[in-house]
């Protein structure tokens, strides 16, 4: 069948809420947000959890309900803080921006509050540097407080937020997180997700069977905005009949029947086999980070194999990946992977690694 053709324009951009209330699966935040936009009484916030549950769209929204169209490039800076990530970003966009005093006066139906908004997506890709000078004693506000009121700043992170002396906040400086207003969103229910999947399915015209919406909610992994860009790249290459094959070619997830082969191999203690699957994962290109992560999924949900087994060869996993990271040869780190699991589930003593 031809491929459907297309609108040029991302989905994900296409089917984003556009107010709040429609964020999905997120009730508290939008319940907390709801009533902030109704006082007008923005603070700073700092919005973190996995990625695609919707920390992006609900900054956007937020900014759009509270300004509107017509002020909103005027009132609203949005930066991308793993591109814009150094100190000298907060330095110039960031303070020439705030800089400007705005008034406070209904406009088109918009409350149009006496302040701007700063959005900063990805701000745990920053630099400690440059988060310090966001707060009120760093550079921006060295000269003058009145800057400090005249902007909200909205930070989203994927990173973890502790509390006070437990603190795990990743790449945020407590001292910036604990200025915010903090907003935490769950990852998203298979439920949810293929809600709108159906959703956005009907609109665009596609079929899609149980079998695909189940295949894509697993390879996003909780990952709305990754499963709606799997679905478009499917829907360009194969048309409006979706299956899960399709689904997996176009996600690069590697086919469970090639992990599975891997696996049986290791299983069965047959060393030459294992060489044989690892040699045919190198071949048809597969990423060994990727087999690495499907392996752990099935060595995790294995009932016959011990829990003093799966954290052997979880370890295993772990150095395999720092690794691969360090930039070492995949077939020695998958073959070495692939060892480890046989002595694991024989139970041989431990013997040395491969090297990289």
């Amino acid at each position: 069948m031809a491929p459907v053709l297309q609108s040029s324009q991302p989905w994900v951009e296409k089917y984003r809420p556009r107010q709040v209330k429609d964020v999905a699966h997120q009730d508290e935040v939008v319940r907390v947000l709801t009533n902030t936009l109704e006082t007008t009484n923005c603070p700073h916030m700092l919005f973190y959890g996995p990625p695609g549950t919707g920390k992006t769209t609900t900054a956007l929204a937020i900014a759009h309900q509270l300004f509107g169209p017509e002020l909103y490039k005027s009132r609203v800076l949005e930066l991308n803080a793993s591109d814009d990530r150094g100190i000298n970003v907060v330095r110039t966009k960031i303070k020439n921006f705030a800089a400007v005093a705005v008034g406070s006066a209904r406009h088109g139906g918009y409350p149009c509050p006496p302040y701007k908004i700063i959005i900063l997506d990805e701000a745990d890709s920053m630099t400690e540097d440059a988060q310090a000078c966001l707060m009120p004693c760093g550079a921006p506000w060295r000269h003058t407080q009145k800057l400090q009121d005249s902007s909200s700043f909205v930070i989203t992170s994927a990173g973890i937020i502790g509390m006070g002396m437990s603190l795990i906040t990743g790449p945020i400086i407590e001292p910036l997180a604990s200025r915010c207003a903090k907003f935490r969103f769950k990852p998203l229910t298979e439920e949810i997700m293929s809600s709108r999947i159906l959703y956005i399915s009907k609109e665009e015209g596609l079929n899609l069977d149980s079998e695909a919406l189940s295949t894509l909610s697993a390879i996003s992994q909780g990952d709305l905005r990754r499963a709606i860009t799997y679905l478009q790249s499917a829907a360009r290459l194969f048309g409006s009949s979706i299956s899960s094959k399709d689904l997996i070619s176009v996600s690069g997830v590697i086919p469970g029947d090639v992990v599975q082969a891997l696996f049986s191999a290791c299983r069965n203690g047959n060393f030459d086999m294992a060489d044989k699957e690892v040699k045919n994962v190198i071949a048809e290109g597969y990423p060994v980070s990727q087999m690495l992560s499907q392996l752990y999924d099935v060595i995790v949900e294995s009932d016959d194999i011990s829990d003093e087994q799966k954290a052997r060869i979880c370890k295993k996993f772990a150095e395999a990946d720092k690794c691969l990271v360090d930039g070492a040869d995949e077939y020695l780190q998958l073959l070495d992977v692939a060892s480890n699991i046989m002595r694991a589930i024989s139970n041989m003593p431990q013997e040395c690694s491969f090297g990289s």
